[in-house]
């Protein structure tokens, strides 16, 4: 537990940062010059490098054993390249920056998942991830609010927020060093324990379990797009954006401790009702008004939580201890590719018409529903 924690507080910040700026980058991008689908391209580009480059480091970290360097190297460029987007003076600048941003999370995630899992054996997967998100999401909250709060007190000046979001990066990279000192071996925290299956190869309910979680994303607006349109259909103003998204972080943040507590109870099972509930985000956000589409972020934000919490916990049920830094590179690789995809898709249709972006996001997650039950028969057999 006390590794889960120092963790979460390492997360806390790092979210704190990088969702601080994510809250107002698609209006800064929009500022710059960019347009509706460059936007929605560069959020899923970064997505699909960020998720694709997880195919490396996953690998990479079970080959070497270097969990920790590469968790490093990974946490050192994130926190580096948000505060230099206040210095970006074209879009194209802008954009090379954020997904520069998901570079460094691709690095670092695999490796410090797979330290995670290693604590959550013990104290249980669903509510070990779901602490983790908690505090990644209370960062994700308190740090949009404090841009919102800089971009009223600076005049909307966007290089003004994007520096003050240096002082959390250097406190995440502070609390990493303990992190790293307090516990060189986390590896060591999970008692030996007998295989589940083959010593060699990927259990089929694996495979079938991320062509869910790939529906699911791909259906998933990213939210420089939902702010873009926000602002551009004047439901909300500029200052009140980062303080919707710090809402729908605050509702995900909360809900992935009680989703963890009921994924260790009752399994795979839970991820159908929530992946229901989380589908209403996209007529509430793009087909209503202002309170209405809060409301939408908040199931936005339910979403958004079960994606980063109990669906990488499953993946730690499913993979040996040796193999499980490859499984999570794997297995949010797909899922990088499939957000990638869905967000250029959505992008388009963006500029077609609102509404078949709601009908497609819909049957997309949807989508998922019967592959979520099939991959829970799969690991039960």
């Amino acid at each position: 537990m006390a590794f889960v924690v120092l963790v979460g507080v390492m997360s806390f910040f790092a979210d704190f940062t990088y969702e601080g700026a994510r809250g107002i980058v698609g209006q800064y991008l929009g500022l710059l010059g960019a347009g509706a689908l460059a936007i929605s391209v560069v959020s899923g580009f970064g997505e699909l490098v960020g998720y694709g480059l997880r195919l490396l480091s996953g690998p990479g970290a079970d080959r070497t054993g270097r969990y920790w360097p590469i968790t490093i190297g990974g946490y050192v460029l994130q926190m580096s390249v948000v505060p230099l987007l206040a210095l970006a003076r074209s879009w194209q600048v802008a954009a090379v920056l954020v997904v520069l941003e998901r570079v460094g999370k691709a690095i670092r995630n695999p490796p410090r998942d797979a330290m995670l899992s290693h604590a959550a054996a013990e104290i249980g997967y669903g509510w070990a991830f779901g602490l983790h998100e908690a505090f990644d999401q209370g960062g994700a909250t308190f740090g949009p609010l404090l841009v919102a709060l800089v971009m009223v007190l600076a005049h909307h000046d966007y290089q003004v927020a994007f520096a003050v979001l240096a002082v959390p990066a250097v406190l995440e990279l502070s609390i990493l060093a303990v992190a790293r000192l307090t516990y060189p071996r986390p590896e060591g925290l999970e008692p030996a324990r007998a295989r589940l299956g083959a010593a060699t190869g990927t259990p089929k309910a694996f495979w079938t379990y991320l062509a869910a979680a790939a529906l699911v994303g791909a259906g998933f607006a990213d939210f420089p797009l939902i702010a873009y349109h926000l602002e551009r259909a004047r439901l909300v103003s500029t200052g009140l954006i980062p303080v919707y998204y710090a809402v729908s972080m605050a509702v995900g943040g909360a809900g992935s401790l009680v989703f963890g507590r009921l994924f260790d109870r009752y399994g795979m099972r839970l991820l159908v009702p929530l992946t229901v509930l989380a589908a209403g985000y996209a007529p509430l956000v793009f087909l209503s008004g202002s309170w209405a589409s809060l409301a939408g972020l908040v199931l936005w934000g339910v979403g958004s939580g079960v994606q980063e919490s109990i669906i990488p916990a499953a993946v730690g049920i499913m993979v040996e201890q040796d193999r499980r830094a490859s499984a999570f590179g794997v297995f949010t690789a797909g899922y990088g590719v499939a957000w990638f995809l869905g967000s250029t898709l959505i992008g388009l249709l963006f500029g077609i018409s609102v509404s078949a972006v709601v009908v497609f996001s819909i049957v997309a997650e949807l989508g998922a529903l019967p592959l979520f039950v099939a991959a829970r028969r799969q690991l039960q057999a």
